[in-house]
Formats: C-alpha cells, sequence, structure tokens
C-alpha cells in the first residue's frame, strides 16, 4: 500500500495535505530533496496561519527532510 493510500484511510480532516505529502516524498526518494523541502516550505508558508494542522504535518516533513538537503 502507496503512503498516498494509508493516509487516504486516516481519518484526515484534508486528504489533500496527504496526497501532496506523500507526492513530496516521492520526489526526495528520487533525489529531490531541495525541490521536496522548498515545496514544502512554501506550503508551510501558505497555511500557517489558515490551517495549522496541515502546517503542522509540512513542518514535520521538513525536518525530517533537512538532513538531506545540500
Amino acid at each position: 500500500m502507496t503512503i498516498a493510500a494509508q493516509q487516504s484511510k486516516s481519518t484526515d480532516p484534508t486528504p489533500l495535505t496527504g496526497v501532496l505529502l506523500a507526492s513530496l516524498e516521492a520526489l526526495a526518494k528520487v533525489g529531490e530533496a531541495d525541490a521536496a523541502c522548498r515545496l514544502a516550505g512554501q506550503a508551510c508558508a501558505e497555511l500557517r496561519h489558515t490551517d495549522p494542522a496541515a502546517w503542522q504535518r509540512f513542518n514535520v516533513f521538513l525536518h525530517r527532510m533537512i538532513k538531506h538537503v545540500s
């Protein structure tokens, strides 16, 4: 089962967030961690004040990925 499928089964109030995070994860796995982190950073900036739960998920992604950024 893919990450996106696992996340869509959850009680996530914003399933699009799970899809986007799975996409960023896939991007990072093929060697594009820099691009994934830039996009996640943009998502954080957009969501910070309007969707704190989604912002937190992207923030966690960024903290996990930072060790893979050159």
